[in-house]
């Protein structure tokens, strides 16, 4: 496409056009002066002969000076001449001149909002982009068992790629989007396998229906990206319930609706990513209701509920059962101090959940409640429980805004980006903790109470780096049928560098 709208052929045609112009154009100037030296001539031969014709007929010789004078005269004429020789050129040729049409916008249009690479066309019916995340953790632990028949008995210090992503996310024909993203890090470092992979419909205001492996958006904590969270973990009792049947890397199918004053959203589940398809698939019902009866640029207060029902346990043909585990809220060992152990014969699994949250200025908290219930056939039902409750301060002034489309809060955006010269801020920093719990004791089944207390310092450079310090203190209380002291007590700090785009 040209930049003036014209297409190559189009081009070509009026080139071939104006080439016959052209040479006329030059041969009338070739005329005009052939005719202007003949006319300097004459004049030059009629002033010449008119000024000797005068000197004879006074009986006078003509001077030098009367020569010179006439010249003068002549070079008048001759500048006279040519001004009209270059109108008349001009006018003649102004028919043949090519003109530039009107310039048409490009095809597709480029831009690096956020620091994403993203294509569209200049419709904006069609757009492809690049994203990537990387949460790279380095930190040591403190741990220390109650006793010899503690498992584990030490946790190791290191790093982890805790996530490291990328992938492509777009949209087509106006109303569809998609993601197909890859998963290169994790718990534990491993081989790349699947993150997302889905898509959507949103043809429908601000309603959206998903299928595919994707995160599954249930519970405040789920909902909130872990580009966004406050701490470098979720909660213990947040991730065990979503391993049910929710969370992230999960196959599903969905709708979401909202407006400014409510959230909702329902899921039919099926397995993770990289499960073993020769076995029986697991599936579950989902759900999520939010409520927002403030909502303003100053300030947000959210409540609402959730509900999972798992409905089949999957596994091999015969065989239903479940395992909840956890870690101590940190990533970069990977060793489980919470464990139930194979609970075996269950024939469903309910967790029901409360949440609610707030902001207001650069103040900001939230607090989930998890309960569970296990129905076992030849065997006692369970009940366990947890949940968590935490605050943070922006010290620099800004806020962490509401995100209707998620019903969850978004991240820090720093009003003065960071940069090392004396012209740079200081980006935004953050202090935050959380008080959660997770007991897995019931009815001869010893999986553990954990208690954290995580202290945590944050450090946004800008949109698209962040720094996070975590402390972690807790306990596991845990023992067994020969009521023996299976806990430990622990602290571990850690840091995160996150880059994501």
């Amino acid at each position: 496409m040209l930049p003036w709208g014209e297409n190559q052929n189009n081009r070509r045609s009026k080139t071939k056009a104006n080439k016959p112009a052209t040479a006329m154009a030059r041969q009338g100037l070739a005329r005009l002066n052939h005719r202007q030296k003949f006319l300097s001539a004459v004049l030059g031969a009629i002033a010449f002969a008119g000024a000797v014709s005068t000197a004879q007929a006074s009986g006078q010789t003509v001077t030098p000076e009367q020569v010179e004078d006439l010249q003068k005269q002549i070079r008048v004429l001759e500048k006279k001449l040519e001004s009209v020789r270059q109108k008349t050129f001009l006018n003649a040729s102004a028919g043949y001149m090519p003109t530039k049409g009107t310039f048409a916008p490009p095809d597709v249009l480029v831009s690096m909002k956020g620091g994403s690479p993203r294509i569209c066309t200049a419709d904006g019916f069609n757009c492809v982009g690049i994203t990537g995340r990387l949460h790279f953790d380095v930190g040591g632990y403190n741990y220390t068992p109650n006793s010899a028949a503690t498992v584990p008995q030490d946790l190791q210090d290191g790093v982890n790629a805790r996530r490291a992503r990328i992938g492509l996310v777009g949209k087509f024909a106006r109303d569809w989007f998609y993601a197909l993203i890859g998963e290169f890090g994790g718990s534990q470092d491993g081989s790349g396998t699947i993150n997302n992979a889905f898509v959507s419909y949103k043809g429908f205001e601000h309603t959206s229906i998903d299928l595919g492996y994707m995160k599954v958006m249930w519970s405040l904590e789920q909902a909130t990206s872990s580009n966004n969270i406050t701490f470098m973990e979720r909660s213990s009792a947040q991730v065990m319930a979503a391993d049910l049947g929710a969370g992230g890397q999960r196959a599903a199918v969905g709708v979401i609706s909202y407006d400014k004053w409510w959230w909702a959203a329902a899921y039919l589940t099926g397995p993770e990513r990289a499960y073993d398809h020769s076995l029986r698939v697991p599936y579950s019902a989902v759900g999520r209701l939010v409520f927002t009866p403030i909502n303003t640029d100053v300030a947000t207060f959210l409540f609402g509920g959730e509900v999972l029902y798992l409905a089949d346990t999957g596994g091999a043909p015969g065989v239903n059962d479940i395992r909840l585990r956890e870690r101590i809220e940190l990533r970069i060992d990977p060793t489980r101090v919470l464990d139930t152990h194979t609970i075996a014969n269950v024939d469903d699994v309910r967790v029901l959940s409360g949440e609610v949250g707030g902001a207001i200025g650069p103040f900001h908290g939230q607090g989930e409640y998890f309960d569970y219930s296990i129905s076992r056939s030849g065997g006692s039902d369970l009940h366990f429980k947890g949940g968590y409750v935490q605050a943070g301060y922006i010290l620099t002034g800004e806020r962490r805004t509401y995100l209707q489309h998620d019903a969850a809060f978004g991240g820090v955006h720093p009003s003065h980006p960071f940069f090392w010269d004396m012209a740079g801020g200081i980006g935004a920093w953050e202090i935050a903790a959380r008080y959660s719990y997770m007991d897995l004791n019931d009815n001869l089944v010893f999986g553990g109470k954990q208690e954290n207390i995580v202290v945590g310092l944050n450090w946004y450079l800008n949109d698209n780096m962040r720094l996070m310090f975590n402390w972690v203190h807790g306990t596991v209380a845990k023992t067994n049928l020969a009521n023996q002291d299976l806990g430990a007590k622990y602290d571990a700090f850690a840091m995160r560098t996150q880059w994501a785009f």
